[in-house]
């Protein structure tokens, strides 16, 4: 018998059709029957250009079908995206939800409800949607073996299903690090990522997403979490900039016993892993180095190495200058204090003059800084 598979009318997504085999499929496809009356019936829909009577249509369509569970679900489908085209996002996505219950392992489907869910700007609805996709995705290849079908037929097939659903993956992937990336509230955004992480194993959004984690920890002031997601990161990449630096900077903050130490030795990981002298540095790797170099004067500063700290101070000042202006000026801030502290005055007045030029937290800090510097120059000292 031969079956009609009837177009798909994407709003705002468009990607191309999973292409299971029935009976041994592993993603749900829906295919009506040509020939069939709910084939006669949405040949006859597909023919109202009438928005408003070709809802009606569908809604006549599913009670007239409604023992059909392929029919219903691709009822509920198409007005879903009837009522997304209209702008309708709610009624979107309750007639998406209902066709997902009628075909829940349908990638399609997930894709859709995930588009309609962005331009809610419900991320925690795009996490979910994406990563019931991704799993889906993923079973793939976990699939029993048919009777009958060799190891090197299943491995084609399999290989052929994930190469048709690829760009559905990609799409669900893009989508669900949008969310996080979007989420304000660190908590959520959180719980976003440990969603994220295991539903999309190597993902290409894979560092990015651990750099939103450790923000969203650090914004948490879940320092032994942080500590932990930021060494667990470094176990699989040693020289993930974003946990070395991240790592330096809190044992630096730390008043612990010999946690000053401990941001010494990330903070000189993290300027060997930058390497900002390198001719392809570029903007990124040069402001991690000049961070990098920060932290560690001022992790000298904390040891009583001052002297010390000087030279990493004015290699952050240097790197940094045009770079990132708050990291520019944390940098002049310490630098200055530096300078202060070794009754280099003169130096330390130059260097503040320019701190309290940009403006931001470091601004009034430096001003009350250089307020005491001058005071001192002006006695003398």
């Amino acid at each position: 018998m031969k079956r009609t598979r009837w177009p798909l009318i994407l709003v705002f997504v468009v990607v191309p059709l999973v292409l299971s085999v029935l009976g041994h499929a592993q993603l749900d496809n829906i295919v009506i029957p040509a020939g069939t009356p709910e084939d006669q019936a949405l040949t006859a829909i597909s023919n109202e250009q009438d928005t408003q009577k070709k809802l009606a249509m569908y809604q006549d369509f599913l009670q007239k079908f409604s023992s059909n569970p392929a029919a219903v679900a691709y009822g509920n489908w198409q007005i879903s995206q009837s009522y997304q085209a209209a702008g309708d996002l709610q009624k979107a996505i309750e007639y998406g939800d209902k066709a997902l219950a009628g075909s829940p392992r349908n990638l399609d489907i997930l894709v859709s409800q995930a588009g309609i869910a962005q331009q809610m700007k419900d991320n925690a609805k795009v996490l979910d949607y994406s990563t019931r996709g991704a799993d889906l995705y993923n079973s793939l290849a976990k699939q029993a073996k048919p009777e009958g079908m060799s190891d090197e037929e299943l491995a084609r097939r399999i290989e052929d299903q994930k190469s048709a659903a690829k760009s559905s993956y990609e799409f669900l992937e893009a989508a669900a690090f949008n969310a996080i990336a979007s989420e304000s509230d660190a908590k959520k955004r959180m719980a976003y990522i440990e969603s994220f992480t295991p539903a999309f194993p190597n993902s290409r959004f894979q560092e990015q997403a651990t750099s939103y984690a450790m923000m969203s920890l650090s914004e948490l002031k879940d320092t032994p979490r942080l500590i932990a997601y930021a060494e667990k990161t470094l176990t699989a990449d040693p020289n993930n900039l974003p946990a070395l630096l991240l790592l330096a900077g809190t044992y630096a903050d730390d008043s612990k016993p010999g946690s000053a130490a401990k941001a010494v030795t990330y903070a000189q990981k993290a300027i060997d892993a930058a390497k900002a002298d390198a001719p392809d540095a570029d903007h990124s790797r040069k402001v991690s180095a000049g961070a990098a170099h920060s932290t560690l004067g001022y992790a000298y500063m904390k040891q009583d190495k001052t002297a010390a700290a000087i030279p990493e101070l004015r290699s952050a000042s240097a790197l940094l200058k045009g770079q990132d202006d708050q990291q520019y000026a944390i940098a002049l801030y310490r630098l200055g204090y530096a300078y202060a502290k070794l009754s280099r005055v003169s130096e330390a007045r130059d260097v503040l003059q320019e701190a309290v030029k940009i403006s931001g937290p470091v601004q009034q800090p430096a001003q009350d800084l250089l307020a005491k510097v001058n005071a001192a120059r002006a006695k003398g000292k």
